[in-house]
């Protein structure tokens, strides 16, 4: 019989074995925003993440309608960024923040998009209502869907009753989301879309028509940290950037006008 210690060659005793810890994983804030807000948050998440080591900036980009009804059905946020005050305030109804905590962080406007080869040859609002010309908006329940049925109300004082109703008989399809409604322009597959002045600087291929600013709508943005936060000061310190000066300048270089 081999002697006990030639049995156990190669063995280390257990006191000897030294546990490798596991690598450390970021913490994770979770951001629900409009989906107008994509590349500016995108931005602005970069330079959060930058300053704050070890945090990761996850980001759920959809219609504000819907991230306040997945908010209100149990899915978990710490900041929530609507593209319109309606939507705060029903997450405030339903106690997903608190109305002292929400701030208005910059405003948008609307514009009409077309394709660069611009097929249907739409030179002005009045080219909307010609027969058989392929416009979509966003839907009606969406922020920007919304926006657009006011300006067209609006239009009808300055291009005389019945704009609305012809415009409207043009619509081919009402989007999920404002970006859909881009989408389907660059596609092919609309003449025209009414969406924010920012959908159109995040697609710089696309031409536009301007709105006469008596008008156009003013989209106002707000933002709030969730009652429900995980990470409730690391929230506060996203909100603070995006009110902040360098957060305020990368959403004017996306388009949005920064508040004051």
């Amino acid at each position: 019989m081999q002697p006990r210690a030639d049995r156990h060659r190669g063995r280390l005793p257990a006191a000897w074995l030294v546990r490798t810890p596991a690598p450390d994983r970021p913490t994770a804030l979770v951001v629900f925003a409009a989906v107008s807000l994509t590349e500016a948050f995108d931005d602005i998440g970069a330079a959060f993440a930058a300053q704050h080591p070890g945090v990761r900036v996850v980001f759920n980009f959809g219609g504000s309608q819907n991230l306040r009804t997945q908010l209100e059905q149990g899915a978990t946020a710490d900041v929530f960024a609507a593209a319109n005050l309606a939507e705060m305030d029903r997450a405030v109804a339903a106690s997903l923040v608190t109305s002292g905590s929400v701030r208005i962080f910059m405003t948008n406007q609307l514009v009409v998009i077309v394709p660069a080869a611009n097929p249907a040859q739409i030179h002005s609002l009045t080219d909307l209502t010609r027969p058989g010309l392929k416009l979509v908006l966003a839907a009606p329940e969406v922020p920007a869907g919304q926006y657009a049925r006011v300006l067209l109300r609006n239009l009808d004082a300055i291009f005389g009753a019945g704009y609305e109703a012809q415009v409207l008989a043009n619509v081919v399809s009402n989007e999920d989301n404002v970006r859909q409604a881009v989408a389907k322009v660059q596609l092919g597959e609309a003449d025209a879309a009414i969406v924010y002045a920012s959908d159109a600087v995040a697609a710089p291929t696309l031409r536009t028509l301007a709105i006469p600013a008596s008008a156009n709508v003013v989209a106002r943005y707000p933002i709030a940290v969730l009652s429900a936060a995980a990470q409730p000061d690391l929230a506060t310190a996203f909100v603070q950037m995006v009110l902040a000066p360098d957060g305020q300048a990368i959403l004017r270089k996306w388009g949005f006008t920064p508040v004051d």
